[in-house]
């Protein structure tokens, strides 16, 4: 299919409005819509957030009459009827005559259906426009439907020397408050907060977003309104160490305690202080098998999961080759050769070394920020849009 350059503009704005749901569609995927008549734009619409109308939908709310028009899509419109009807039936109903789809949907209920449905109601659809990027913007979502798990973001801060803390645990604050407030929009737009219980022992860390540190700039009016949703926190305590009275349970929203402890008095005064407590299996060393907490918000529909840990268990999820993304906040100091590690990672030869794909540094305040790929330790190929 040859595409025009209108057609690449109007994908464009649909990808734009798309971006607004970041932080509010989970676990449904983030989309836009644009619909188009005589080369003009009739009406825009995003999704905004699971169980409300989807992208198409609130499109064509605005409009009176949609007969010959164009509409421009970053996902397949929907064949099934879950929370909201089929959009695929709601296009047909309206009379477009076109649909431009980014990108086919590979949620297992849809799958090419909604493709299939419009174009037997004689609906032209053309696919494949901008593809890379309609991916890229619901990469974990994609990687889910597909069978697979959660997309993996590793968030560390450190010194220009690699330190995250001095040799007594100290830590608070390496980085200034642009690159923390910078942290929160990673935690806004994902489903789940991993951390593990020296986390919570040693900072007392809360894991929540605080909605002070988005700017007015910010593409998510949700976010503006402080309606965005607070992700599940899910703390990695294998011998159950977490106190009741932690600021994790002050915060709202839910806490999931994974552990190897099947003692259900020691669960009973986690659950009155709020948490859901879930036995998983072991990795064969006394410790909950972190691949089994990553099935676990697989099955809970968690996309994207945002790791914010100590050295020990961000090493841990590095060495299962769990880890996709990996966000380096880099404050410009020095904090010396008997501060903590980066990650906890003991190798003896060059030939073990892990190699990153560096996709993206920018200062941050006054610190610098890279992000990175984590190939796999087999060298496969993952999603690199």
């Amino acid at each position: 299919m040859s595409f025009t350059d209108f057609d690449r503009q109007m994908m464009a704005e649909a990808l734009r409005l798309a971006e607004h749901g970041r932080y509010s569609t989970s676990p449904n995927p983030r989309v836009g819509c644009v619909i188009c008549r005589d080369d003009q734009i009739v009406s825009r619409g995003w999704h905004q957030r699971a169980g409300e109308g989807h992208a198409e939908v609130k499109a064509l709310e605005q409009l009176s009459d949609a007969r010959a028009a164009t509409a421009y899509v970053t996902l397949e419109p929907c064949s099934h009827r879950g929370r909201t009807p089929p959009c695929a039936d709601t296009l047909i109903n309206a009379g477009v005559s076109r649909v431009v789809v980014a990108v086919e949907d590979p949620n297992p209920l849809v799958a090419g259906r909604g493709i299939t449905r419009l174009r037997e109601a004689g609906i032209q659809v053309d696919v494949g426009l901008m593809a890379t990027q309609a991916e890229a913007l619901n990469i974990g979502f994609m990687r889910r439907m597909r069978g697979g798990l959660p997309w993996l973001r590793l968030k560390s801060a450190s010194s220009i020397d690699g330190r995250t803390a001095m040799a007594s645990g100290e830590s608070q604050w390496i980085t200034g408050p642009a690159a923390r407030a910078d942290v929160q929009k990673l935690r806004a737009q994902s489903c789940a907060i991993l951390s593990g219980v020296e986390t919570i022992l040693h900072d007392d860390a809360a894991l929540t977003v605080r909605g002070e540190s988005f700017s007015a700039e910010d593409p998510s009016a949700s976010v503006l309104e402080g309606q965005w949703r607070q992700p599940l926190r899910l703390i990695v305590d294998s011998a159950l160490r977490t106190p009741v009275d932690a600021s994790l349970f002050k915060a709202g929203g839910e806490v999931v305690i994974a552990t190897r402890v099947a003692n259900s008095k020691r669960h009973q005064a986690l659950i009155a202080a709020g948490a859901t407590v879930v036995v998983l299996e072991d990795d064969g060393h006394g410790k909950v098998s972190l691949p089994a907490v990553m099935q676990y918000l697989a099955d809970r529909s968690c996309n994207e999961v945002l790791l914010e840990a100590g050295a020990i268990l961000a090493g841990a999820v590095l060495r299962a080759g769990l880890v996709d993304e990996w966000f380096v906040y880099m404050a410009p100091c020095l904090m010396g050769s008997s501060g903590r590690p980066l990650i906890d990672w003991p190798m003896a030869a060059m030939s073990e070394q892990q190699a990153v794909d560096i996709i993206d540094i920018r200062a941050v305040g006054k610190d610098w920020r890279i992000q990175c790929r984590v190939p796999k330790r087999d060298g496969s190929a993952e999603e690199q849009s």
